[in-house]
């Protein structure tokens, strides 16, 4: 049994009904966006405070760019203004943070600040902050897949020693424990292309709150659900 939250290392969560909860206001969609952007900041928080070292935020899928252009400039501004500010603001408080995803399909100036906030971070140690952006689980397996035939390719490995660990050690998470929750908003029960070698062993939980509406409170209650499970991994 989970009887700590020590116990607990990471979380990932899909931040999802930022657009409906803008919509059930009579706001744009926007909207939904900014307000749920200033909700990461509290969630954060409280998840450092509950003892939690690596929270991981579905911000920005590869299914995404699909949507309507206005939308999506729309986000990569807000994500300009939120990687400015922000983000800045939780680098102060000793967060560490990363971005994993296919970041080659976002702006030039967009790429240049993310990867100088990863640097001025790296050693921060309070928690990790792992945002993932333009990202896709199938594509982050197939990537991984590929890395492993080059190293057979190159002789540096045998197909016969491709197993679990080196094909992990392949993916954009490769140095970040699995994560032990999984969070959705929104009442959606799915888990949309999102670290799907990772949540093997994840426990679920289905928020009905839109993401702009979750609170460190339901943060907080999850967690303590979460301390009544019993994980077995496939054993008796």
């Amino acid at each position: 049994m989970n009887n700590t939250k020590d116990n607990i290392r990471h979380i990932a969560i899909i931040m999802d009904g930022n657009g409906r909860w803008a919509k059930k206001r009579g706001l744009p969609r926007s909207m939904g966006h900014r307000k749920g952007a200033e909700v990461v900041k509290e969630i954060c928080q409280a998840a450092g405070d509950a003892g939690v070292k690596y929270l991981t935020l579905y911000a920005f899928s590869t299914e995404n760019w699909k949507r309507p252009q206005e939308e999506v400039d729309s986000l990569m501004d807000l994500l300009r203004q939120y990687l400015k500010s922000d983000l800045k603001e939780l680098k102060e408080k000793g967060v560490c943070i990363r971005f994993i995803g296919e970041r080659e399909m976002l702006p030039p100036d967009i790429i240049k600040n993310m990867e100088k906030l990863e640097a001025e971070t790296a050693n921060n140690d309070k928690m990790t902050l792992c945002i993932a952006l333009s990202y896709g689980s199938r594509q982050e397996i197939v990537h991984a897949a590929k890395k492993v035939a080059e190293l057979v390719k190159r002789g540096d490995i045998r197909i016969e020693d491709i197993d679990e660990k080196i094909f992990s050690d392949m993916l954009y998470t490769h140095d970040i424990p699995d994560p032990d929750i999984l969070i959705r908003t929104s009442g959606e029960q799915r888990i949309s292309n999102y670290l799907l070698w990772q949540l093997a062993y994840s426990e679920f939980f289905f928020v009905e709150a839109y993401w702009p509406d979750f609170t460190k409170e339901m943060l907080n209650d999850v967690i303590e659900k979460y301390k009544t499970r019993e994980r077995r991994y496939g054993k008796l």
